[in-house]
């Protein structure tokens, strides 16, 4: 007669097996799942939303444009403030990739209360700007309610609010400001502008009127450019020596587009934090999977020894308790893919943001689950396979 060899259990069979062990203890199971699922959620949804503000950002910055440049004045090697001369703008405009020009002037001295009767050191830190009636298309800006500074009212004691200079005057469009010792009608009021953030605390007025009645020097502050997408690192090598041909070290030229994806790459330490949180919580649920199935090895140490005694070899209790363990995982993993999918896609709503979740994070979160449940099973499965028919059945 030929050797007998055990027979060999089939994938299915194995599934099967793993799936009894589980549904016999379901309240373990569920808490250990749980905190499987904690952890891959938490490293989904930093990982969606993440993704999801990254997204917004180039949304936003693909409507605003990447193109806007701006000069303005620095410091001469002595310390001393300095300023743009008279034909800046009109230079910078003379640059052949360059679309459109405008620009804003501080007006020194000036402040701007909601009436007569505020002490003058309340200003509310607003500062007053002499501004080009082509402001709003060269920045990106939209009005909030009625009009910008044209022609006709940029003579005028006329201003338009930015939309933190209104919230904290508490001024609305009809409404009069006491702006420099005289009053000045709001005919307008901004909404925020992302790439010039400095317009949103600022009573834009008309070059003229400020020249005329506020003693404005006539000096730009700040020189916006527009250039064209495929020219902007040209330019923006050539603005400072085009501003200020005799001193093009005393001007400064920055890119505001840069300064929000630095703002958004800064976030990449809280999500590495966050990342590391969702890591611990995951070590945690992986602990919890191992003290799951070492419990069931010494409870049901007498089902192993009856198995072995009916001929299933050590590989095949290997095996179930094996498949018990990863079969445990991936229930844990599965659900924490769905929590944080669905933590990513109501925040992101919330916040108004495209929901956005990379496929590697929910495969590697997948995998990562497998990789724990293996690790945190592999010393139950040997344990149990090492238990003698003998030692297994005279337990009590």
């Amino acid at each position: 007669m030929g050797e007998l060899r055990p027979s060999r259990l089939r994938v299915r069979d194995v599934l099967r097996v793993g799936g009894a062990g589980l549904r016999a203890r379901p309240l373990r199971v569920v808490l250990s799942a749980v905190g499987i699922a904690i952890g891959i959620a938490a490293m989904i949804a930093v990982v969606g939303i993440s993704t999801s503000s990254r997204e917004d950002l180039d949304r936003q910055l693909a409507a605003l444009g990447t193109n806007l440049l701006t000069v303005g004045p620095g410091q001469s090697l002595f310390g001393e403030n300095s300023h743009l001369p008279d034909e800046a703008i009109g230079m910078i405009d003379r640059i052949g990739p360059v679309e459109s020009v405008t620009a804003t002037g501080r007006v020194a001295g000036a402040k701007v209360y909601r009436s007569d009767r505020i002490p003058a050191s309340q200003s509310g830190g607003i500062a007053v700007l002499a501004s080009r009636t082509d402001l709003l298309g060269t920045v990106g800006a939209t009005v909030e309610s009625g009009t910008f500074l044209n022609t006709a009212t940029a003579r005028y004691p006329a201003v338009v609010l930015g939309a933190g200079a209104a919230a904290r005057l508490g001024a609305a469009t009809g409404e009069p400001v006491y702006l420099g010792g005289r009053w000045f009608s709001v005919v307008g009021v901004l909404h925020p502008v992302p790439l010039a953030p400095e317009l949103d605390s600022a009573a834009l007025i008309g070059w003229p009127v400020a020249e005329s009645t506020l003693d404005f020097d006539g000096y730009a502050t700040t020189v916006y450019t527009r250039a064209d997408e495929q020219s902007v690192e040209a330019v923006q090598a050539v603005l400072a020596r085009t501003a200020n041909p005799a001193a093009p070290n005393e001007v400064d030229v920055s890119r505001p587009s840069d300064a929000l994806a630095a703002k958004q790459a800064t976030e990449t330490t809280l999500n590495g934090l966050l990342l590391g949180l969702g890591a611990v919580a995951l070590l945690v649920g992986g602990v919890g999977v191992a003290n799951t199935m070492v419990i069931s090895v010494l409870e049901r140490r007498p089902e192993i020894g009856l198995r072995r005694s009916l001929g299933a070899t050590r590989g095949q209790i290997r095996t179930q308790f094996l498949a018990e363990s990863l079969l445990l995982s991936a229930l844990g993993g599965a659900g924490g893919v769905v929590l944080g999918v669905a933590v990513t896609a109501l925040y992101a709503t919330y916040q108004g943001w495209p929901s956005v979740v990379p496929p590697w994070a929910t495969t590697g979160g997948l995998a990562a689950t497998m990789v724990i449940g293996m690790v945190a099973g592999l010393y139950p499965a040997i344990r149990a396979s090492r238990l003698s028919p003998t030692e297994a059945l005279a337990t009590p």
